[in-house]
């Protein structure tokens, strides 16, 4: 599947035109597809700019933006090249060091999973029927957060 491309002019006026060949799919055939959605941003910065993309409030105001329309989208996000993490980090408070890499802040990426598992566990069950919780702790898995046993339990 080709990647999306978000370039500057979308950035700049919260267009989220890009994402519509996938909002425009009826939702339990885009929960089917698993994480395969890539997003690739084309945001101009000059090259002494010492920031990663994630920290440029133009990007984060557009991920921002698409988080809120589509809460689906971390789910459908492909995890290999980075398309979550990256999405994550636009929208939950981090750092970045060249050395050690992206570190969330443990209780803002604490509350944003569980938020959003709570969220689209109901989504699924709701569009699916049934729930996607292996899919939902790969999610979590993948941002380096691991589940409580009775996570699940407690929503059951």
């Amino acid at each position: 599947m080709e990647p999306v491309q978000i370039n500057a002019d979308a950035i700049r006026r919260l267009d989220l035109t890009p994402l519509q060949p996938w909002s425009s799919q009826p939702l339990p055939s885009l929960l089917e597809q698993g994480p395969a959605l890539e997003l690739q941003f084309d945001w101009p910065r000059d090259p002494s700019d010492p920031r990663e993309l994630a920290e440029c409030p133009e990007p984060r105001l557009w991920a921002l933006r698409a988080d809120a329309r589509f809460p689906w989208l971390p789910l459908l996000l492909e995890r290999d090249q980075g398309s979550l993490i990256r999405h994550v980090a636009m929208v939950v408070p981090h750092s970045f060091n060249r050395s050690e890499g992206l570190r969330f802040e443990p209780q803002a990426l604490e509350l944003w999973i569980t938020h959003r598992l709570m969220q689209l566990d109901d989504l699924c069950t709701a569009t699916l029927g049934r729930p996607q919780r292996g899919n939902l702790s790969q999610m979590a898995a993948s941002l380096g957060y691991e589940l409580d046993a009775g996570f699940w339990t407690l929503l059951s």
